[in-house]
Parts: structure tokens; sequence; C-alpha cells
């Protein structure tokens, strides 16, 4: 993507920055010359990741730091100890998010089951009533969720994955009615089939039957979904991109998808 002076300086706050869509994303947005706000469980990843910008984009600002969205009081916490230059969020991107098991749900993991529901839902709560305060004070701002084609349609053996999506997509809906009065926006990003660590979280690092997840399709990249959230955080500021839905040319719903 070309570089947008509309994002040149702008703070942008990414969870789960570590890998996958989240890395994708900050990368992204450093060609555009945003300012990088990155969290994520993972501490080593996010310096990797700062390294890496640093070398392609010398100069670019990036702060760091680890963070379990799940933990209100960790959230409270990180974000009320920001450096005073980092404090005024102008994009945030609520990526966090995972899917554990493909059970039925009368043999579902109460763990798995919370541990989606605590990410995909609460963590997402958790940063969001904490960042969108101080963009209505600034009149500025934008919240971009990152959803999924599980937000819409439910799939076999997706039960509680797709319940935590669909929760997703409408407290989206409800926080943009919430802010109708506001120059706010908000946006979702619901991908299909994207080709990432997700399968291999999904089946606790089997990774095997993680590729099965892909095989003979050529999948969404993270990139993909990366430009998609970049193209929306660009639009002119009267125009918000409530939301997409974004699937490889192979898929046409959550469960539909021709292989090879």
């Amino acid at each position: 993507m070309g570089k947008n002076t509309a994002l040149h300086n702008k703070i942008v706050l990414i969870t789960g920055a570590s890998s996958g869509i989240g890395r994708a994303t900050a990368l992204t947005f450093a060609e555009e010359g945003a300012r990088l706000l990155l969290c994520a469980r993972r501490l080593e990843r996010l310096n990797e990741l700062q390294a890496n910008i640093a070398l392609l984009h010398p100069g670019l600002k990036v702060h760091v730091f680890e963070l379990d969205v799940r933990d209100r009081k960790a959230v409270d916490s990180a974000i009320d100890s920001l450096p005073e230059e980092w404090k005024q969020v102008d994009i945030l991107v609520n990526n966090a998010g995972l899917s554990r098991g493909l059970d039925k749900l009368q043999d579902g993991l109460i763990e798995d089951w919370e541990e989606m529901l605590d990410t995909n839902v609460k963590g997402l709560l958790y940063m969001t009533r904490k960042i969108v305060p101080g963009m209505i004070e600034r009149g500025r701002g934008h919240i971009i969720n990152i959803g999924s084609i599980a937000g819409h349609e439910v799939y076999p053996r997706g039960n509680v994955y797709c319940g935590s999506k669909f929760a997703v997509d409408a407290i989206t809906k409800g926080l943009r009615l919430d802010l109708v009065d506001t120059p706010l926006r908000v946006t979702t990003v619901d991908p299909g089939l994207v080709e990432t660590e997700f399968s291999e979280v999904r089946f606790h690092g089997d990774t095997d039957r993680a590729k099965t997840v892909y095989k003979g399709l050529e999948a969404l990249q993270a990139e993909d979904i990366a430009e998609t959230i970049v193209w929306c955080a660009t639009r002119p500021a009267h125009v918000q991109i409530a939301e997409i839905i974004v699937f490889a040319t192979s898929q046409a719903a959550a469960a539909t998808v021709h292989r090879a």
C-alpha cells in the first residue's frame, strides 16, 4: 500500500500483535508511517517485531508491552502506565482472539470455552472500555474489531467459538449506536479462512491436523486482512466502513470451501 499521510504519526494500538493478523497489521500500518503501540502475551515475539520494523522503517516510533487482555486489572494498569506520549490512541485494533477445540458442545472442554470467551469477548470489552472514553474526549478515534465469518454463520462443532464471534458482532453494532453522536468510527473486519497459527492454536499444537484445514485451497493470508484493516482506517473522516466480510476466492460460506 502507498503511504497515506492521514496515518502519519497517528497512534495505532494493536492487541495480539505478536503473530498472524496482528503482526501483519503492525507491519502494514508501519508502511503508512503510523506510530505503533503493540501488545500481546509473548513479549519476545513483540521485541522481534519491533526490531524488524526498526530495520524496515528507521526512526518509526514503536512501543511494545506484554499484556493478556483477559486480565482486566492488567489492562487497566498497562494503559494507565503508558508513557504520556503514547496515551492518545487514535486507532484501536481489537485483534487478540483465538479458537480452542472443534467439539460437539456436550464434549467440549470448559477451560477452552473460558479461554475463548475471556479473550474474544471480555478482553475486547476491557480494551474498548479503557480506550474509548479518551477518544470521545479528544473528538477523534476509530475502533476496528477483528471478527469472523463465525460471527455470521454457525458451523458444525463451532458452537462456543461462533458464540464468541456473534458477541463481537453485537458489541460492535452496539458501540456504533452508542457513538453515533460523536466523530468516532466503528468497524468490524470479518475474515473466513486465513492461514495463520489459528488452527494450530485451535487444535492445541497439533500441526498436522492444523495443516488439513488449508489443504487443497489458496487460503487468505494475514497480509490480506491487514491491508483491509488499513484501508478501513484510511477512508475520509465522513466515511465509516461498518463491516467487511473477507473470503478466499474458493470459499463461499463458513463451511463451504472448494478444495482442489
